[in-house]
């Protein structure tokens, strides 16, 4: 028996829509790695900010990555600056890289779809504040190495 590999793009162009775990934290919290189900819809028509894209990350062996981040700005040359919920740092990505955009996420057999009020509200106090969540994560992220450090000076680690 042939094992031929079936990609999101085939999957996608065939039934309209994939659904799968994720692999990696970059969409934290919205997203746990390995316990919540995303169900990506085909990206068809329109793009809008804030929307959380599945799109394909080139490299330098032909064969890309599948990564799935958050538009942040719609640049004037079409592209998008994309970044993680958890992430510092971005890309710019081409519209013709998008291939999927997140239609619903299932946490704990709980539906919540990118239309809902809760999920709204998400985005408007996470997402949309870009560079204060910058701030945050990066004072967090400092506080945990303190923390740590500290932990281990007090109990003899050292």
């Amino acid at each position: 028996m042939d094992n031929q590999f079936i990609t999101f793009e085939e999957e996608l162009e065939r039934h309209g829509s994939i659904i799968f775990t994720n692999v990696g934290v970059s969409m934290r919290p919205l997203i746990r790695e390995g316990k919540d189900v995303m169900h990506i819809k085909r990206a068809g028509g329109e793009l809008k900010k804030y929307d959380v894209v599945l799109f394909v990350r080139p490299n330098v062996i032909g064969r890309g990555h599948y990564v799935l981040h958050r538009i942040i700005k719609m640049n004037k040359d079409g592209s998008f600056w994309i970044v993680g919920d958890n992430c510092l740092e971005g890309e710019t990505v081409s519209r013709e890289n998008i291939i999927g955009v997140l239609d619903a996420v299932v946490r704990n057999g709980k539906t919540v779809k990118s239309t809902d009020f809760s999920y709204r509200l998400y985005v408007i106090f996470w997402c949309a504040p870009y560079h204060f969540r910058f701030f945050t994560l990066k004072l967090l992220r400092f506080a945990k190495r303190a923390f740590n450090k500290l932990r281990s000076v007090f109990s003899g680690e050292n």
